[in-house]
């Protein structure tokens, strides 16, 4: 009886050590775990708010990447905040003519009936800050999950290209004083596993007030829509 007892107080402490040892495991497996750090993004921008006359034309294309800070705020780490840094081109294929004569940049419709245009484009660089709230049935072993980031980016232009090309000849621009230098919107990335849908809403002008066509101030905006890819 005595050597049975034993027996029975000893696979006790035994199950119990190895649970205490499993439970520490996974909570220091818990305590180190972070999601989502480096991204690249692809996404399909277009022009929102333009007046009438301005239409696009082509496939316009913005290619980001960065790395954002997660910071889980609950035990299971599935709420987080991300604050990041990352860098950004954008171009935007339209049919207003940039120029410049005597140190004056001007905007102008093209009219299609007098040029063949073969490239009319801006582009627009940023080094950017973004941030996250983040949603994410994930752990530190389930790597397929859904997430929901809504959040907001802060983007600082330091370089702005334009591009014309029409069969009566060609004008190339470069850090003209018409973009705005910060630009601002709010974000949007909803996926599964790898595959994730990114949206990004500008809330102020891609152009100063400088910037007029026709007499008028151009207060187009950026919205932009692709794919994000996450990687730990």
């Amino acid at each position: 009886m005595k050597n049975t007892i034993l027996v029975v107080l000893f696979i006790t402490g035994f199950l119990g050590f190895s649970q205490n040892k499993e439970d520490r495991e996974k909570s220091e497996l818990y305590k180190n775990y972070r999601e989502d750090q480096f991204y690249i993004s692809v996404t399909y921008n277009l022009l929102n708010k333009k007046p009438g006359d301005i239409s696009q034309s082509g496939f316009s294309t913005g290619f980001h990447f960065g790395f954002i800070r997660d910071m889980p705020i609950n035990d299971k780490r599935t709420f987080a905040l991300g604050l990041g840094l990352g860098l950004s081109t954008n171009s935007y294929n339209q049919n207003i003519a940039i120029t410049e004569v005597d140190n004056q940049v001007s905007f102008d419709i093209i009219d299609e009936s007098e040029f063949n245009v073969s490239k009319n484009k801006f582009t627009t660089y940023l080094l950017e800050v973004p941030f996250e709230l983040r949603w994410r049935k994930s752990s530190p072993t389930d790597y397929q999950f859904l997430r929901i980031y809504p959040g907001f980016k802060v983007g600082y232009l330091f370089y702005n290209s334009t591009k014309l090309k029409t069969d009566q000849g060609s004008e190339k621009l470069s850090n003209i004083d018409n973009f705005n230098r910060l630009q601002y919107g709010l974000t949007l990335s909803v996926g599964y596993d790898t595959w994730n849908i990114h949206a990004y809403y500008g809330l102020n002008p891609i152009f100063e007030d400088s910037a007029k066509l026709d007499g008028e101030e151009l207060n187009m905006s950026a919205f932009k829509i692709g794919l994000i890819f996450y990687i730990l």
